[in-house]
Parts: C-alpha cells; structure tokens; sequence
C-alpha cells in the first residue's frame, strides 16, 4: 500500500504569512520538499480569527495560490500542490459556520493549531462539537508542542478518544530528547500525518526526508502504510 508521502503542514505559500517571503522562495522549498520523496505538499498559511475574517483570508490565500501554480508549471517534478490553512482555534469555534471554508480541499479535515496553554474541558468538548454539529474532522497541528510544553502524556490518551486526526512535526522525530517518543506514539496510532511546519530555506526548512528513513527502519512499512491510509482518508474522503 506505501504510496507517496504528503507533508500535511507547510507555510509555503508565497507572501501571506510569516512563512515563504516570494515565489522564488517557494519554487526552492517545494524543490527540496521533491528531492527528500514527498510527493504532495498541504499548504497551510496561519489564519488567526482575532487578526483577519475567512473572506479577506480566502481571497489573499488564492492570489498567493495561483501566483505559486503559475511558476510551479515551469518547474517539472515538483510535488502535488493542496491548499487548506492552520486555523487558530477560538472559542466558539464549533458554532462558526465561517470556518467551512477553511478546511483542506474544501472537504471536511481542517488543519486546528490549539492554544499554548493547558486545555480545558470545554476545548475539548469544541473539538468534538466541531464534528457533531459541522461534521468537521480537526486536524490537531503540530500535538509534540503541546506535550513538549505541558509536560504531559495526557493529551494524546485524550485526543484518541475524539474524532479528531493528529499531525506531529517534523522535528519531534529528529530531537534526540523527543525521537523516542514520536515513534512509540506513531506505533501507538497515536500520530496519524506528518508535517514539516516548513516556513523557509534556512532556519525552518522541509526536513521531512529523514524522518520518513527513521520510520522506515525502526517501524517498518506498516507504519509507512498506516501514515498512507490516514493521507488517503483526508485528501480523498474515503480509504
């Protein structure tokens, strides 16, 4: 079943957030996603509902979108191109009908960045609502920051018993502090999708090539095939 790797949380878009500064920028981290084996690259500018509104945002995202696919055709081998958003979450967020639009592919998995602090009861109860009531799938971004800061194996136990998918970074893997870790979490199912969170070509590159080596030899491809299935699932809303 191994098929190609998508990188689920990329700020590679050109020009819309703290991420890629120009098309040129992005043309070169989309050539180093392709030369590392990801075949399909999610672009998921921030979008913080305290700054912006799902209309302004949709509309800069599409200008930056069809600035990117016009030089991505002059460059042949690049990676497959999806657009969604790293969407902050608010309270209240299950109720807002706003966010609809925000999700990758306009299908139903939305990219969710979760607060940096403790998460109450009533946080977790919008992530289940935001499926019950809008029939949305969160996409937990980056979940190793969350227990890197909070120093708890509680929110994963947690996360997995709500209908929710979860993407770890890239460097949660590369850390010798957290390598460990991320890997018994992926064996668990407790990490469905990777992401680099890449921003740039220095400082936050696409560094996703070697985690997938480490998880090829430490886990094996059914670890490799369940990271498919769960790409599968979102992309294409069916396995």
């Amino acid at each position: 079943m191994i098929q190609g790797i998508v990188d689920f949380h990329s700020h590679i878009l050109p020009g819309i957030d703290d991420g890629s500064r120009s098309v040129e920028e992005s043309i070169a981290m989309l050539q180093m996603e392709a030369e590392q084996g990801i075949t399909h690259v999610v672009a998921t500018p921030h979008f913080y509902p305290q700054h912006d509104n799902p209309e302004s945002f949709l509309r800069r995202r599409a200008a930056a979108e069809a600035l990117l696919r016009e030089q991505m055709q002059k460059h042949p081998g690049l990676p497959k191109l999806s657009v969604g958003a790293e969407v902050y979450y608010f309270p209240g967020i299950s109720h807002s009908e706003a966010i609809q639009g925000l999700t990758i592919d306009k299908k139903r998995c939305m990219l969710l960045e979760m607060p940096g602090v403790p998460w109450t009861r009533s946080m977790y109860q919008e992530l289940e609502d935001l499926h019950t009531k809008q029939g949305l799938i969160p996409i937990i971004a980056h979940v190793d920051r969350y227990i890197s800061r909070f120093h708890t194996h509680g929110i994963p136990k947690r996360l997995a018993q709500l209908p929710v998918i979860v993407q770890a970074n890239a460097e949660f893997f590369l850390q010798k502090s957290t390598a460990s870790m991320a890997l018994r979490m992926l064996k668990q199912n407790q990490i469905h999708l990777l992401g680099s969170d890449c921003h740039n070509l220095s400082s936050r590159k696409p560094e996703l090539g070697e985690v997938l080596g480490r998880i090829r030899d430490r886990l094996g491809d059914e670890a490799m095939d369940e990271i498919c299935y769960w790409q599968q699932f979102v992309l294409q809303g069916q396995v």
